[in-house]
């Protein structure tokens, strides 16, 4: 770095802008006599994998574009997936992941169910696409979604949704209030 040279021009300008300066002669900071604030523990981080069982050991079967899928835990009763198709349980909450990346998808989705247990939502609607456009014909996000909702641990059961909410193109959610 190179040391810069003042012209004498500039020093008077410097000089006449600052004023008269005396030297400190203690460098002791005074105490205001306010208390310092409390310190605050971070948040947190969370880590939104956390809710999923990786444990999960049941083969999910593939699923093509017009399949239709369901899943009920097994603590929950059998009439509970029923009324969840039957539209006895109105969604609070909705999202729509098609058209994203996989890694997006999981991500947005689990973010979201966090926030719907968080705000005690008993019911949501998840809308993932049939899959048209994905290569092959296959719909990889509607597979995705099969097994992450099988894996979640706030997921009570799921199914395909009525043709009026996206058919098989999307799913009701049924989650765990604690």
């Amino acid at each position: 770095m190179t040391k810069k040279f003042l012209s004498e021009e500039d020093r008077d300008l410097f000089r006449r802008a600052i004023g008269k300066v005396r030297s400190v002669k203690n460098d002791n900071v005074h105490d205001s006599g306010q208390s310092k604030p409390k310190p605050f523990p971070r948040p947190k981080l969370v880590d939104i994998e956390d809710h999923l069982d990786h444990s999960f050991e049941v083969a999910v079967p593939v699923v093509g574009n017009e399949d239709e899928i369901s899943y009920a835990h097994q603590s929950i009763p059998k009439n509970n997936l029923l009324k969840l198709r039957q539209g006895y349980f109105a969604p609070e909450a909705e999202i729509d992941l098609h058209g994203l990346s996989s890694i997006e998808a999981k991500s947005e989705l689990l973010g979201f169910l966090r926030e719907c247990v968080k705000a005690r939502c008993h019911c949501v609607h998840i809308v993932h696409g049939k899959g048209y456009r994905s290569q092959g014909q296959y719909p990889i996000l509607k597979n995705n979604i099969n097994l992450w909702l099988r894996q979640h641990k706030d997921v009570q059961a799921f199914c395909s949704a009525a043709p009026k909410d996206g058919g098989a193109g999307a799913v009701y959610v049924l989650l765990y209030l604690p």
